[in-house]
């Protein structure tokens, strides 16, 4: 439709009585909805086990259809199910706000923006991101080859949100008990490769164990491994056997050799950090959800867009991704 027509077709809208204004509205909304189960239907396929009992897919067979997407029936256990089943968005109601809801995620808006935008409660806005980024959060890299960065960045301990704080409350909130390392602090180790793999772990305590526990099954045996002068990192090559090359920043070395640093794992912390500074402090029990949502943001950059973002809410992406 051209320009000046559909110009033409916004001016007449004012002639519409009442009842036809409510039938137009009616008429969007149902179109809303289409277009986000159109958009399901195609990143949705088949469920290859039963989400309830876990029989494999020959025991699923086709059930109808409901609310627009596939139902199909587990004859070892009689129930149906949809390819949403068992994904956090199911049972998920106002399915025509999806793909706004999803945008709003792409442009890092607050939770009350987001329900404004999207014409719903604060409150079902704060629910529905983290139903849509609880997938997101447990979508990092499994492996990491050639040149890996390794660096940990730190986040005040937040209660945020609780009505009982196991401490005082901070002013605005403040700054830790003490500079640097502290209990008050929650230690998040990144790793990143040149290709731009990316993966990142909340640890319980900063050492070498729990370095180890998280490095030894992500970083392959032949990568070169670039940290900072920590012991935890020497402790980890030498026990792994994988090559090791410390930066000694303190005393002013950035790059080894012109090719090993750790610049590109700091780069990513420093836009991980300015990224959130937008939510004024997240909560700790969140904090896994906000690290998985910059990761979504990094990993598909220009490329982002809403349906991905559903899929990636449904855990439906490509585990080579």
């Amino acid at each position: 439709m051209r320009k000046a027509a559909f110009s033409n077709y916004v001016k007449r809208l004012a002639l519409l009585t009442v009842h036809q204004r409510a039938v137009l509205a009616q008429t969007l909304a149902a179109c809303s909805v289409g277009e986000v189960t159109g958009q399901l239907g195609e990143i949705a396929e088949r469920p290859t086990t039963c989400p309830y009992c876990q029989a494999g897919t020959d025991c699923l067979h086709p059930w109808g259809h409901s609310h627009g997407l596939p139902r199909y029936r587990c004859y070892a256990c009689g129930r149906t199910c949809n390819p949403l089943s068992g994904t956090p968005l199911a049972r998920l109601r106002k399915r025509d706000q999806w793909l706004r809801y999803a945008q709003t995620l792409i442009d890092g808006l607050s939770v009350r923006a987001a329900a404004r935008l999207c014409q719903i409660d604060k409150n079902t806005a704060f629910r529905w991101r983290h139903r849509f980024l609880l997938q997101a959060a447990g979508h990092r890299a499994t492996h990491e080859s050639g040149i890996v960065e390794a660096d940990e960045t730190f986040f005040l301990e937040s209660f945020k949100g609780q009505r009982h704080l196991p401490r005082p409350a901070r002013r605005r909130g403040g700054v830790g008990r003490a500079r640097g390392i502290s209990p008050d602090q929650v230690a998040i180790l990144v790793v990143r490769d040149r290709s731009g793999q990316t993966a990142d772990f909340r640890l319980e305590k900063l050492d070498a164990p729990h370095v180890i526990a998280v490095l030894r099954p992500l970083i392959e045996p032949d990568a070169i491994l670039c940290s900072d002068g920590a012991n935890i990192y020497k402790t980890f090559a030498r026990e792994t056997r994988i090559a090791h090359r410390p930066i000694n920043v303190r005393q002013g070395i950035r790059v080894l050799n012109g090719v090993f640093h750790i610049q590109n794992v700091n780069a990513y912390n420093s836009r991980l950090k300015t990224w959130m500074r937008r939510f004024h402090g997240v909560a700790t029990k969140y904090l896994d959800n906000y690290l998985g949502w910059r990761r979504l943001l990094e990993r598909y950059r220009n490329t982002i867009s809403p349906p991905l973002c559903l899929k990636e809410a449904a855990g439906l992406w490509n585990s080579n991704s």
